[in-house]
This record gives structure tokens, sequence and C-alpha cells, in this order.
């Protein structure tokens, strides 16, 4: 398995250009832990990123809305094409992460703290998949099996050229979503009989709820260094590169939690 430590920004390159989904997933998981061993945290500059990260050559990607709807209550199957999708969405998160590192090296307004916390992110998606992948293992399924979508990527694509931007739509919307949804779907699993299932969904959302508040930590150190309103700026930024609107429910406690105020997604304030 490759290893590279030279920096972190070669460490989170590899990633991207790590094809193999557990190899991956292996590989950011234990991002952190070099890089929290290593004696100064090494960044390269301007270290140019893949276009596209490296990916097996399944699943098939569909477009977002030609993907099938995931119902738990439809038995074993259900439930293996829920966590084939949030495993689809936590690769995503690695190579997100990792690509964020690599982008944006050169940004001269970030500390290696910006580093160090997504790295941590990395390495908390990479563990996320692979509980994912190990699961669906046990249900006599595997990642690759069911089509998915590329949204993920295309809002990376969308900002590749704005870091402000990037941090906007990934972490404040698209992971802030995730805060939403994951806890009635943890709950429809118990009432299913998934413990097991519910368990690590209930990792990942407590995981999540720290990544949106990193998310929104930097979103508003930026904000601040460039004397920008955040709320404002956010709603600016979402309005032009995402596409979509942030639509209710929402869920307050864990927004809440992460450090994310209202008026970030209620419009009606």
């Amino acid at each position: 398995m490759k290893t590279a430590t030279k920096s972190l920004t070669a460490d989170a390159l590899t990633v991207l250009q790590t094809p193999n989904p557990v190899e991956k997933a292996t590989l950011a998981s234990s991002l952190l832990k070099r890089w929290d061993c290593a004696t100064s945290l090494s960044i390269v500059s301007n270290v140019t990123p893949p276009s596209r990260p490296s990916r097996p050559d399944r699943p098939f990607l569909l477009p977002p809305g030609k993907v099938p709807r995931r119902r738990i209550n439809r038995g074993v199957k259900g439930r293996v094409a829920l966590l084939h999708a949030l495993a689809h969405i936590e690769l995503n998160a690695v190579d997100l992460a990792c690509d964020l590192i690599v982008r944006f090296s050169g940004e001269k307004e970030l500390t290696t703290d910006f580093f160090y916390d997504w790295a941590k992110v990395a390495s908390d998606e990479g563990r996320h998949f692979l509980l994912l992948a190990e699961r669906l293992n046990e249900l006599d399924a595997a990642y690759g099996d069911l089509p998915a979508h590329d949204g993920l990527w295309e809002a990376a694509e969308n900002t590749a050229d704005n870091l402000i931007a990037r941090l906007a739509v990934i972490p404040l919307v698209l992971e802030a979503r995730g805060l939403d949804v994951t806890p009635p779907m943890i709950e429809k699993l118990r009432a299913v009989g998934d413990q097991k299932s519910a368990a690590i969904l209930d990792i990942i959302h407590r995981d999540e709820v720290l990544h949106v508040a990193t998310g929104h930590r930097w979103f508003t150190y930026l904000c601040n260094s460039r004397n920008l309103d955040p709320v404002l700026t956010f709603h600016n930024l979402v309005q032009h590169y995402f596409k979509g609107k942030l639509r209710p429910p929402f869920n307050k406690i864990s927004r809440d939690a992460a450090g994310m105020p209202p008026a970030f997604y209620d419009t009606t304030l």
C-alpha cells in the first residue's frame, strides 16, 4: 500500500490518486495519525490536484434524479441500497477533504491548523466508508453493486477556484443536510431491528456535527479576514454556486451543536 509521507499535501494527493475504494479509505483513515505523530506539519504549496480523483470502474454513475430511491422498510435490499448510497457519499467526502488540502495549499490566509483540521475530516470520512463497506459485506453486498450519482463531485468542480465558495457549499450546505436527514434514518433502522447499521450511522452523525463545525469555523475565519459579513456572504455564494434551495426540516439541535446560527439556513428570519 502507498504510504507517501513527505508532506501532508503529498499524502492527500496520494489518496486522490488511489482508485481502489478500500485502499483509498484506508490511506485517508490514517492521514491524521501519520501527521499527528510528525514533528511538524509539512504543507507543500501550489500542488495541482487531479481534475477528478481516481475511482473504481464501479459503481456506475447516473444523473442524480435517475438513481433509484432508497426505502429502508423494503427488507435487506432496501437497507443495502441505503448503506451503499451512504458509502458512496463517504468515499466522495474522503476525496473532497483531500482535494481541499491539495487544491488550496497555496492560500496565504490559511494556517497549518486549517490543513490539520481537514486531515482529521479526511480520516473520519475514510473510517466511515470502511465501516459501511464492512456492513455491506455482512449483508452479502459490496460497494459498487448499485448505481450512484456524481452530484457531490459536481459541486466540487463548481467551486474549484473559490475556497470560500467550496466551504459554503460542501460543509455548510451538503454536509449540514446530513445533520437533518441522518437521525430519521437511524430511527428507521432501529425500527426494523438493524441495530448494527443504526450504530454506524450514529457514529457518522456525531462526527459530521464536528465536520460542519470545522467548515463553519473556517468559513467565518475567511469572511472575517476579508471583511465580509458571514451570513450575507454565505447566502450570496449559495445562490451562485449551489443548484437548489435550502429546504426544511432542519435539525436545529445538531446545527446548533455545530455552531451554525439559524440565520445561515432559516430564510424566514
